[in-house]
Formats: structure tokens, sequence, C-alpha cells
């Protein structure tokens, strides 16, 4: 079942989308992504232009991560003053973020920009998250029935001033590192068409030490207003979001963000890490290594490459 797109300008299968759609929701009810990380590559992949991309994908995120905040306030993991002050950074870096990305598209470097920015983030991050992950699994083995050591130890965040308590997290620490990472996620969801999920958690659990039954949920719930307000600006500056590419998106993540939760509450946080990293470096693989081929349109007039 094809259908066009018409700002994406290309036709799709319909039930390709929903599929997709339905894959990144599950994982952003299972691990507190946005999962737009590993969306927008897949829509590289399936031929749709990168800026339209990013700007739909802003759109969908908002739907499956308010799919999943809805079950974590059921269960009350969520720390609302945290998510307020995640959120406040979010909205400036959004905002500085599209104006970048304008920026750009004027110059005709945002494709580029767009898919180095993937391959440079899912390859740290992946990386990083495996290693700690395989770490955090051999941990827990040696100890057997003990849990891995709390991550509670002060660090540098603990001496900064302007202090807040945010009881729902235990914590009292500076405001600025939230703000600091609120910020720079809003730059990423508004260049990259992420939520950001997946440089907000590790740094919410290992930078300001949140414990990380709190971190999903409030990950979520700042997620939903950044991306909301990227999709906002894209649509009013750039006119790049596609709504019928952005519905059947939207339907298959709001489904899967619902069967995401219920798995992630069956598995072993170390495993659910392990598998999410893996996943990141294999579209961060594929994404380097499309970077890298010849492209399949050369634009040189002379004989390329006379092998």
């Amino acid at each position: 079942m094809q259908i066009y797109l018409p700002i994406a300008e290309v036709s799709v299968n319909a039930f390709l989308l929903l599929g997709l759609g339905g894959i990144v929701g599950i994982l952003s009810g299972m691990f507190g992504v946005g999962g737009g990380f590993l969306m927008t590559p897949l829509l590289f992949f399936i031929g749709i232009p990168p800026a339209v991309a990013v700007a739909t994908e802003a759109n969908q995120i908002v739907a499956s991560s308010f799919s999943g905040v809805l079950a974590h306030l059921k269960r009350k993991t969520v720390d609302l003053k945290m998510g307020t002050v995640l959120l406040i950074g979010g909205l400036v870096g959004a905002a500085l973020g599209v104006l970048l990305f304008n920026y750009l598209k004027a110059l005709g470097q945002v494709e580029l920009l767009v898919k180095l920015s993937y391959v440079v983030f899912l390859g740290v991050v992946g990386g990083l998250m495996f290693i700690e992950s395989v770490n955090a699994i051999r941990r827990s083995r040696k100890a057997g029935a003990a849990t891995a050591p709390r991550r509670r130890q002060r660090n540098w965040v603990h001496s900064l001033p302007f202090k807040m308590r945010f009881r729902a997290s235990g914590l009292y620490i500076s405001v600025i590192p939230p703000l600091l990472i609120g910020l720079s996620v809003g730059v990423l969801a508004a260049i990259m068409g992420v939520g950001g999920g997946f440089i907000m958690v590790p740094a919410m659990i290992y930078l300001l030490g949140m414990p990380t039954k709190v971190v999903v949920g409030t990950s979520l719930f700042q997620i939903i207003f950044v991306t909301a307000f990227t999709t906002m600006l894209h649509a009013t500056t750039n006119y790049t979001v596609d709504m019928a590419l952005a519905v059947l998106l939207l339907i298959g993540g709001v489904i899967g963000a619902q069967i995401g939760t219920r798995i992630g509450v069956h598995m072993k946080a170390e495993q659910l890490r392990v598998l999410l990293a893996m996943m990141v470096l294999v579209v961060c693989a594929k994404l380097a290594l499309e970077l890298l081929l010849q492209p399949a349109e050369l634009y040189s007039l002379g004989a390329a490459g006379g092998h």
C-alpha cells in the first residue's frame, strides 16, 4: 500500500511506516528514550529527505513520549520539578538549534550536518553505553545477589551554587547542571529531530545521581514539551513537517510505547542497556557507511572513479 508524502515528495509503503513507528514506540516505552535517534536514520534509509525526517520525527516523539509519560505518572515515577528545570533549558536550546538549522539550510549544508551529527553521537553514546552495561552485568554476576554500587558519591555537581531540593529524586543539587543538560538536549532536538533521551538518561543517572526509576519518566516528560516546541518552530519557519508521515509514525508509536513499557518492567536494566547500545551501534555503522560509500547520484561530470 504505497502512499505519497506531499512534503517529503516520495512514495512509501504505509505499513512500513506503521511498523517503524511501532518499533520505535516499543523502544521509547522500554528505555525512556524518544526513539528519534533510531527513527530519523531509519527514515533516511527509506528515502525521506533529512530536513523533513528531522522535523517530522520531532512530531512523532511528542506522541510516543506522551503515551509513555502517562504510564509513568500512574506509577508516580516522574520528578516534575526536575522535569521543569530540564524543560526551561530545553526550550532555550531548541530555539537556538532551529536558528542554526535554518542558517545551515540556507547554506545548503544541513543534510551533511544532520548525518554527521548522527554518526558521531550514535557512535559515542552506543560505545559508552555498551561498555558501561557490560561492566554492570559483570559486577552483578560477581556480586551474586548483591546489587551494583549506588551512585550517590559527591562529585563536582554538588559544589555548584543555586541549589534546589528535588524531593521525588531525593536530591539537593544546583540547578545549573540540569539547565545545561536541558539546553544541549534542546539543540539536538532541533538539529537531529531527537528527543535527546539517549543523552539525558545517562546524564541524569551519572551526573545528577538521580535514581533510575524516576529517570525514564522525567526524561519523557521533558522530551514532550521540547519536541513539541521544536516541531512548531520547524513547521512555521521551515515548512518541513510532513503530516501524512507524522500520523502514520504516530499511530505505530503510541501502540508500541504501551507494549514497550510492559516489556521493560520484566527485564533487568543492564540487559536493556546492552540491547539498546547494540542497536545504536548498528544504526551508526550503517549511517557511517552511507556517508563513506560513493553516493548514488554523482554530480561530477568527469569520468568518476576510473577503476
